[in-house]
Order: structure tokens, then C-alpha cells, then sequence
């Protein structure tokens, strides 16, 4: 397996990708979209999580497939991206269509990033209009770090962000991931030098430091983000929450995608410490553009699960490693920590 050309979900033919962000506000939203209605599924394994449309994306549920999927800052506030969504595609006439009616179809899921220092004294729900415009600016091309849904992401000691890598298989397969990366637990070791993910890092494409040479390590958790943003309030836990997507070009069903997303989720494991917990909304979606029939189904299966993993650590280590500094930030970036 080597990275796709551009080492981005976009890698996977078909798919566009489109960020927009209020620097003020301190968050964002981001799109992932493609020519034409693909197959999807879902998992989430987090316990806090926010969503929009992810019942339909069952295997037991009639809608066979989606136009477009979302990730947004703004927990709850933030879902209302997918409603700009649906206006633009419902403008370009995308949609399910019955009868004389077109309806868009656009999962989508959300981050907590209200306590982060950004501007959220708003009149009117920004997160509509930022749906829109990622959509508008979905291409092949996208910017990670401090974009989009991951504007104002933070990890328990740095900065967040939105973070994409992918990988082509020997077979021909592609396989990408694209992630908002604002967990509660740490994607560094004490230190915040090396990253969980290292050992699935390639070329360089987070700092290529390695693994941390220390034992026993992920026996002590602190949390910059909690002492910075949340002293004193009643329920600080639930400011956090890992949002992904993994995508591939192999012709999969709708719940093969959601074994996919399932298994999609060893890579927040690999990547952030602790995961998965109850604090957190974890969840990754997984599509199918149903490019690429499958040779030889159960072993190239399994590899693009493996895959999806490897994929998906590595986007949340970029997410953090690219993340910039901005006026008003309640942590530091990997780069200023390590400049």
C-alpha cells in the first residue's frame, strides 16, 4: 500500500471535498461530496454524539444511497450545515426524487467547539450559510489543519483540526479518510512531541519524529482543554468528539460500508488516548463510490477495513500537526510547542 497521489480522501476518484470556516466564530464546516449519489453507512462508538440523518444509513433502511456527507463545528447548531447543503444541491438538481419532489440526501455529524474562545454571541445560526459555501468550494484540492470542521477543534493538550490521508492497495483499490479531529483525550505523549499514531506514519507526512522511545506510557491523562475551557461548568466532559469519514472506490453494499466504518474506528484508537469514551461522539462514516468490482471479496474486505484504519490514524495526526495558530486560541499548536 502507498499513498494516493495527493494523500487525501479525495484520492478516491469521484469525490470533492470543500471547507469553510468564520475565524471569528472559531469554527467551520466541512463537505464531501461527489457526481453522483453514492453508497454509505455509519458507526458510532462514541458516547455523546450529534447527528443528522444517520438512521437511514442503516442496512436495513430503503435509501440505498446519499448526495453528500457532513462535518461540522457548532454541536447542535452546527448540524444546520446540511440544511445549506440540501439548498445547494437542491439548486444543481440533486436529490431523491418523488414524484415532483427533490430531496437531497445529506447525512452529517458535529463537533463541540462553543467553549473555545471564538466569537458565538450570533443573532442568527451561522452554520447554514457555512454549509453552502464549503459546498461552493468543494473540489479535488482542500487544506487541512485549521479549516473547515476543524476551525476550532482542540485535543486534550493542542490544537485540533481537520486532517485527510489515504492509501492505494496493491490491487488497484483506493482508500481514504477524512477526519474533524477534536477529541477529549491526548493524540500526543506527555511531552507533545511524538505522535500515538506514529508507527503508521509514511514519509514524513507528520513531523517524522517516530515513536515515542519511553515505556509505560498512557498511565498518567491530563487535559489542557478542560483546565483552559471548561473549569467550573457542570458537565465539562462533553466538549469533545471524533468525526470521520472513509471512502473507497471498491464496489461495497451498504452493510459492507458499515463494517467498514466499524472497523474504520481502529484508527482513533491508534491515534487518540483514551477513545471512545463516554464523553466522546465518535463516529465514522464509510462510502462506497461502487467504482471497482472486488476480485476476490473476503481478503480485499478485510484489506480495505486495515486500510481504513491506517488511513484514519494518520488523519488525525496531520489534523494536529498542521493545525496554525490564530488571536484568541486556548492552546498551543504542535508547532509552536515543537518549533
Amino acid at each position: 500500500m502507498i499513498p494516493g497521489p495527493r494523500n487525501l480522501i479525495t484520492d478516491v476518484p469521484g469525490l470533492r471535498v470543500g471547507n469553510a470556516q468564520d475565524d471569528d466564530l472559531k469554527s467551520g464546516a466541512t463537505v464531501l461530496t461527489a457526481d453522483r449519489p453514492f453508497t454509505a453507512s455509519v458507526q458510532v462508538m462514541g458516547g455523546a454524539p450529534g447527528t443528522r440523518e444517520t438512521d437511514l444509513l442503516a442496512p436495513d433502511k430503503s435509501v440505498s444511497a446519499v448526495d453528500a456527507l457532513v462535518l461540522s463545528g457548532g454541536s447542535a447548531y452546527g448540524l444546520d450545515a446540511c440544511s445549506g447543503v440540501m439548498d445547494g444541491l437542491r439548486a444543481r438538481g440533486r436529490g431523491f426524487r418523488i414524484g415532483e419532489a427533490l430531496i437531497p440526501l445529506v447525512p452529517g455529524a458535529i463537533i463541540f467547539d462553543l467553549l473555545n474562545g471564538g466569537d458565538k454571541g450570533w443573532a442568527d445560526n451561522p452554520y447554514r450559510a457555512l454549509g453552502r459555501s464549503a459546498l461552493d468550494a468543494a473540489g479535488e484540492d482542500f487544506a487541512l489543519g485549521t479549516v473547515g470542521a476543524g476551525t476550532g477543534a482542540m485535543t486534550a493538550m493542542l490544537k485540533g483540526g481537520l486532517g485527510s490521508a489515504s492509501l492505494v492497495l496493491d490491487g488497484g483499490v483506493t482508500v481514504g479518510a477524512l477526519v474533524a479531529a477534536n477529541p477529549m483525550g491526548s493524540t500526543n505523549t506527555p511531552g507533545e512531541r511524538h505522535f500515538w499514531a506514529a508507527p503508521y506514519e509514511i514519509d514524513g507526512e507528520f513531523g517524522g519524529l517516530g515513536p515515542d522511545p519511553s515505556g509505560g506510557l498512557g498511565r498518567h491523562l491530563e487535559s489542557r482543554k478542560l483546565a483552559a475551557m471548561l473549569t467550573g461548568l457542570a458537565a465539562p466532559e462533553r466538549a469533545n468528539t471524533t468525526i470521520a469519514i472513509v471512502a473507497t472506490d471498491a464496489a461495497l453494499t451498504k452493510a459492507e460500508c458499515q463494517r467498514l466504518a466499524t472497523a474504520a474506528h481502529d484508527g482513533i484508537a491508534r491515534a487518540c488516548l483514551p477513545s471512545h469514551a463516554p464523553a466522546d461522539g465518535d463516529l465514522v462514516f464509510a462510502l462506497s463510490t461502487d467504482a471497482r468490482p472486488l476480485q476476490t471479496p473476503e481478503h480485499e474486505r478485510s484489506l480495505i477495513g486495515h486500510a481504513a484504519a491506517l488511513c484514519l490514524a494518520r488523519a488525525i495526526a496531520r489534523a494536529v500537526y498542521l493545525a496554525t495558530p490564530a488571536p484568541g486560541d486556548l492552546l498551543p499548536c504542535w508547532s509552536e510547542v515543537n518549533g
